[in-house]
């Protein structure tokens, strides 16, 4: 039952995923898809440059949001009577339930089985993700990414930089408080590989001076 659940789970996150907002409002607004304008990617920072404010703020709240579903879904079936652990190894499982369910939201936002599996970079949906997770690991990479964006204006380079830090802070996390949790680590490591590999244009660009830097016309 308890692996049943957890299967359950990540279907059910997968396919709150992959319920794009940037292509569902793209076409509704212009008739067109977002993936065929601007760089490209169907997120918030591509319809900031290609609609405008108002779309890319609604998109970017959505994305979030789903992130933060996801997570209550699995934090509501980890906490439930049904899942009530026998053993250090099944409380271990049903804590992890909750990051498995981040994961798999991230990978539905990524690769999108409604859109033909092309999907966005999974950012927004992941800090969703981590502030339902740990608000406080949250706000730290949140106030990262944004000074980075900030002083660089590439939106690119603090998303990296946070999808980077997010493991780091967990592993410190684990181990000064003694909560060591394979499951939860292996999840957390994967969402930030997965997020930092779908920028890997942008890494190129950033590492030849060509990025586009937010308030350009042209995405990232």
């Amino acid at each position: 039952m308890r692996i049943f659940m957890i299967i359950v789970v990540a279907v059910i996150s997968y396919l709150i995923g992959s319920i794009n907002s940037s292509i569902i409002i793209s076409r509704i607004v212009t008739g067109k898809d977002i993936r065929k304008s601007g760089s490209g990617n169907a997120g918030a920072t591509n319809m900031l440059r290609t609609l405008g404010t108002k779309y890319a703020v609604i998109t970017l709240i959505i994305d979030i949001l789903k992130g933060i579903i996801a997570v209550i879904i699995g934090k509501l079936v980890c906490g439930s009577d049904m899942m009530y652990p026998d053993t250090k190894a099944d409380e271990m499982l049903n804590l992890a339930i909750p990051y498995i369910a981040g994961l798999f939201v991230v990978i539905g936002h990524s690769f999108p089985v409604f859109f033909g599996f092309k999907g966005g970079k999974g950012v927004a949906t992941s800090l969703g993700v981590v502030m339902m997770l740990d608000w406080k690991t949250g706000l730290i990479v949140l106030i990262t990414a944004l000074v980075i964006m900030a002083i660089t204006r590439h939106v690119s380079l603090g998303s990296i930089v946070a999808a980077f830090l997010f493991p780091v802070l967990e592993t410190i996390k684990m181990i000064r408080f003694g909560e060591w949790n394979t499951v939860q680590f292996v999840c957390v490591l994967i969402l930030a590989v997965l997020i930092i590999a779908r920028h890997h244009e942008n890494i190129k660009r950033l590492l030849n001076g060509t990025e586009n830097k937010l308030g350009s016309k042209k995405g990232a």
